[in-house]
């Protein structure tokens, strides 16, 4: 796998380090590996927020300690040190899910596009570990890799204005979590009563890029003991 990197500006006070052109699991640990040695090893003081993504890692930096070039300069070494930075093992984020119902209305018209049983759509859903490429859309969406092309399903014709916290949806190949009620086009299969953006923590993301996601079925008596 090539090493090289390609860092380009992004605006005035942040640069953009990307690496391989292709989402992969693989292009997804350089990323990682990238995002953990600048904030925990590297000990550059004037890196203001690093924002991990499919493939790159958004840098924004102090221009009293930084100037592009130097930083770039710097930055360019990132493969070599990427290779001597022991990442902590990824650990994986339990997920409850109401399914269908209120809580996922689409959940019957993903079963019948892909000519299987509500209850198959559920099974491979929750079968599967996500790897968390990355957060964004809204703050604390995360983008998912690893979902079966047997549910895979087309995002609705029209949107709606309005889809409530913790809705989990299908668009296309993929599927995610709306952590914050807001407008949407993808199909809902379920809702968690997990909060996953709490701007009143320290740290208000639940999930985190570079780990792993796994849904789990629970029954509808038992969401709110769960939000709780």
């Amino acid at each position: 796998m090539a090493q090289e990197l390609n860092i380009a500006p992004a605006g005035d006070l942040a640069l953009m380090i990307e690496f391989e052109n292709e989402i992969s699991p693989e292009t997804n640990a350089r990323v990682r590996a990238a995002d953990f040695y600048l904030r925990e090893e590297s000990g550059w003081e004037g890196l203001l927020e690093i924002i991990p993504t499919y493939r790159s890692l958004l840098v924004y930096f102090d221009p009293g300690v930084w100037d592009y070039n130097r930083l770039k300069e710097e930055l360019m070494a990132l493969p070599d040190l990427i290779k001597k930075t022991e990442v902590p093992n990824p650990s994986t984020l339990e997920i409850p899910v109401v399914y269908g119902g209120e809580y996922g209305p689409d959940l019957e018209y993903v079963a019948e596009h892909n000519g299987i049983s509500t209850e198959e759509v559920v099974e491979i859903h929750h079968s599967s570990s996500y790897l968390i490429y990355m957060l964004g859309f809204v703050p604390g969406f995360p983008y998912l890799g690893g979902m079966s092309e047997k549910i895979a399903t087309p995002r609705l014709k029209s949107p709606r204005v309005a889809i409530p916290a913790g809705s989990i949806g299908i668009a296309g190949a993929q599927t995610g979590i709306y952590p914050l009620e807001s407008p949407g086009g993808w199909q809902l299969i379920g809702r968690t009563p997990l909060k996953l953006f709490d701007p009143e923590k320290e740290d208000p993301f639940l999930p985190k890029p570079g780990h792993y996601l796994k849904f789990f079925p629970i029954e509808e008596k038992d969401f709110e003991k769960f939000r709780a």
